[in-house]
């Protein structure tokens, strides 16, 4: 199977704490529904099991020609050959990250709501850069704010994909993808639904209805 070309659409992140035993089935709905891109992210440390979990995901979504990205870790992003790797404001620095997992694998920079930290990455080597939250986000309540008009100006001023994460729905999707952010990043609007599949149709329509305006 092929892989899309660049970072666009649904971009789903499966948060193990959250998720549990129901991570590959929920993960499957969402890639069923439309997710383009699947990020892994686990923070509790059994190494056996995070790499037994990556592997099924990115089998998953090679099967739906789906990007899969590893959050915070290269070196596992590296062994179950992911498309990509997340890096956040604690972890390697993106040169580390590209040396261990090579020129083709795609580096993802979260930048909060800090165009100079986008600059920076940028410079280092990013492929596409996460700026959040932009709405309140239940799953990090405490987050900065980064607003749509900051992700306006970051869509000016790089030439790289760029992804909107935090309390995003649907509804207030919309105007994001309207404006020009490449892709949405979407933990509890996506997998804390009752029916995972009708919410993943609901965010990729947005993408849907923007490629098919003239």
């Amino acid at each position: 199977m092929s892989r899309p070309a660049a970072i666009r659409g649904l971009y789903a992140i499966a948060d193990t704490a959250s998720l549990g035993t129901e991570l590959s089935s929920k993960v499957e709905a969402a890639l069923r529904g439309g997710a383009r891109v699947v990020q892994y992210r686990d923070k509790r440390g059994d190494a056996t099991r995070r790499r037994r979990e990556a592997e099924a995901l990115r089998a998953l979504c090679r099967e739906y020609e789906a990007l899969f990205i590893v959050n915070d870790d290269a070196a596992l992003a590296r062994a179950v050959g992911a498309d990509g790797v997340h890096l956040g404001r604690d972890d390697a620095p993106i040169e580390e990250a590209r040396a261990l997992c090579g020129a083709e694998v795609l580096i993802g920079v979260s930048c909060y709501n800090e165009l100079q930290r986008a600059e920076e990455a940028v410079r280092r080597g990013a492929d596409y850069l996460a700026f959040g939250s932009v709405f309140p986000s239940p799953t990090k309540p405490d987050a900065v704010r980064a607003s749509p008009e900051l992700l306006a100006a970051a869509k000016a001023r790089f030439a790289l994909p760029v992804v909107a994460i935090g309390g995003i729905t649907p509804e207030n999707g919309a105007a994001l993808v309207a404006a020009g952010v490449d892709a949405l990043a979407v933990i509890s609007g996506l997998f804390a639904q009752a029916d995972v599949e009708a919410a993943a149709r609901r965010y990729a329509a947005l993408f849907e209805r923007t490629a098919a305006k003239p």
